[in-house]
């Protein structure tokens, strides 16, 4: 039987794509808690409704922490810890498990899936997948935790792929599974902009928001290299990866929350299933 035959609806139960500025916590930006308000109550939904979802296993898509980036990745250790210090906060430091049975049938799935793969273990989780865990799970005492991390060296339709794939595994557990992409869109929508002002910044954007509004990634598998990188973002593979999983599944997506008030881009969408 395949995992496509054996799929059950209450396996994934929630997905969601939100942005993972360390801004965003009160221990490194307090003084931009007003300013990006809107966020960070799009966020308080998300929180909500994934403590809604009574999650046993939080899978999240990152672009950032890859120690080889020719190839997929998946960070495994026992524990996770969160760390911020890079950002001057040297004390939230929140432990997590991880999801070592899912782990193991993933690692050997895409082995045979010939998928370019490989396992890394590092205990402390950067910023990429530390801020999504502690806006969001606060109030989820009970589940474990799966760290993916995007190949930058790979090609869009790759990671189009391995989401597919990452779906075959997700159809088979029988633990209540949530996966969460995060990334901030483009650094280059204002003159104030990390990376300056570009217009691809904004074309890059509207094709994100547009993709994950409609569940749909032909739009993005369009997008010419060049105004990938002028746009300078990091959210493009993990929304790759998202949309591969999400390809075929009966979701309703919702925009929750879009602003840019340092030129940067987050989105917040969450996906009821």
């Amino acid at each position: 039987m395949t995992a496509r035959e054996n799929f059950h609806p209450d396996m994934l139960v929630y997905a969601a794509h939100v942005p993972h500025t360390p801004l965003l916590l009160p221990t490194v930006g307090r003084e931009n808690t007003e300013v990006l308000k809107k966020t960070n109550e799009a966020l308080k939904i998300v929180a909500q409704e994934l403590y809604a979802a009574r999650p046993e296993i939080l899978i999240i898509l990152a672009g950032h922490g890859n120690p080889s980036p020719e190839v997929f990745a998946l960070n495994l250790s026992n524990t996770y810890q969160t760390n911020l210090s890079e950002f001057g906060d040297l004390t939230t430091k929140i432990d997590y498990s991880c999801e070592l049975g899912c782990a193991d049938r993933l690692q050997r799935f895409l082995r045979r899936s010939n998928m370019p793969f490989t396992l890394f273990s590092d205990s402390q989780l950067n910023y990429s997948t530390s801020v999504p865990l502690i806006k969001l799970t606060e109030k989820i005492k009970k589940f474990s935790v799966l760290p993916i991390f995007s190949a930058p060296k790979m090609s869009p339709k790759k990671h189009f792929e391995f989401g597919q794939l990452l779906k075959e595994i997700v159809s088979t557990t029988e633990k209540r599974v949530v996966v969460i992409s995060a990334g901030d869109l483009s650094h280059a929508l204002s003159s104030q902009a990390p990376a300056g002002l570009h217009p691809e910044g904004a074309e890059f954007d509207k094709s994100i928001r547009e993709s994950l509004t409609s569940v749909a990634v032909s739009g993005l598998l369009q997008l010419s290299p060049e105004l990938i990188t002028k746009s300078s973002e990091c959210a493009y593979q993990p929304v790759l990866m998202l949309l591969g999983l999400l390809e075929g599944t009966n979701v309703r997506p919702e925009e929750l929350c879009y602003e840019f008030p340092f030129g940067v881009g987050y989105l917040t969408v969450q996906f009821h299933l």
